[in-house]
């Protein structure tokens, strides 16, 4: 039986059980955490003299996807937006909540010094590390691997990144998570570097796929043979709900649940904007009803009166989750 890295150690594939794919427990600018360790996300305020509080929002919403019958969530929070094992481990163990980590570094095209004086190569071997070793000196090990293109496109340093990612996931046999940005289309323009590097597209997930309504740029994504992640739902700053509920459905009706996933992206923290910005996008309806639970409270109803099956269901949130995680 294939085993799965969980920050509290490896499982069984089968123990995965119904898996969110895509949600953060912290998501925090790591150069501010380091210099000003003293900004509070939620309620900026120097003089307040407790630390800030990032285990508290993670244990409501580890919480929270447990009442919703969760059992494992994938954190694709990599280098430069908070990767935080330790707060994870803290979080399974104080909840029962399987959570499984990942390596890589998110960025649109910034890299430092160390990055830019070595070849992807080198930076594999990093990667590496956290897969067979551990992350951040702990024992806890990466079960996948994440990179990301964005409205840049495929600049010489995003470039040097995917193929780190690649030749990790070739040497290790690990599968791939890719941040995508389909306005932009780098989709197949990633595809394209992992198939160079000689990695097997089935081990590559294409996310937030569902920020496109242009059916036949997904389709041409599905004929390389990755996965798709349907995994913004809430983000209406990318793309409505209906027009996401529209294309999954779609999509299920093309016969391809066996190769989506439903998620939010939700941050259980985000440091990124001020409060009252965060206040705005959720006046304005950008960021309409996002939460770690609204594929619960809202998608999979949604997606059931369209026509969407149990089966359907099943297999995007419990049977994907574990081939994609053991291919």
């Amino acid at each position: 039986m294939a085993t799965v890295a969980t920050v509290t150690g490896p499982i069984h594939a089968d123990e995965l059980g119904t898996t969110l794919i895509h949600e953060h427990m912290v998501i925090r600018d790591e150069a501010v955490a380091v210099q000003w360790p003293h900004v509070r996300p939620t309620a900026p305020n120097p003089d307040n003299p407790e630390p800030p509080d990032f285990l508290s929002p993670a244990l409501d919403c580890a919480r929270a996807v447990l009442g919703h019958g969760v059992k494992t969530v994938c954190e694709p929070t990599a280098m430069f937006i908070g990767r935080d094992v330790g707060l994870s481990r803290r979080v399974a163990e104080e909840t029962g909540l399987q959570l499984v980590a990942c390596t890589g570094i998110y960025t649109y095209d910034h890299l430092p010094p160390f990055f830019l004086s070595r070849n992807p190569d080198a930076i594999a071997d990093l990667f590496v590390h956290d897969i067979e070793v551990g992350i951040q000196g702990t024992d806890i090990k990466a079960a996948f691997l994440k990179c990301a293109a964005d409205e840049p496109g495929i600049t010489p340093n995003i470039e040097k990144v995917h193929r780190a990612v690649a030749r990790a996931s070739v040497r290790t046999g690990t599968p791939i998570m890719a941040h995508s940005r389909p306005a932009s289309g780098t989709g197949p323009k990633q595809i394209d570097l992992f198939e160079e590097e000689g990695v097997d597209l089935a081990k590559v997930q294409m996310a937030h796929t569902g920020d496109s309504a242009d059916l036949d740029y997904i389709q041409r994504l599905l004929d390389r043979g990755v996965w798709i992640g349907m995994d913004r739902f809430g983000l209406d700053i990318f793309l409505p709900m209906e027009e996401r509920l529209a294309t999954a459905t779609a999509l299920l009706e093309r016969g391809y649940a066996d190769r989506m996933f439903l998620s939010q992206d939700y941050n259980a923290t985000l440091d990124w904007y001020p409060v009252e910005v965060m206040e705005q996008m959720q006046a304005v309806g950008a960021a309409r009803g996002w939460s770690m639970t609204l594929v619960f409270d809202e998608v999979i109803p949604a997606l059931r009166e369209r026509g969407m099956t149990d089966d359907q269901l099943e297999t995007m949130l419990v049977e994907n989750p574990k081939r994609w995680l053991t291919s």
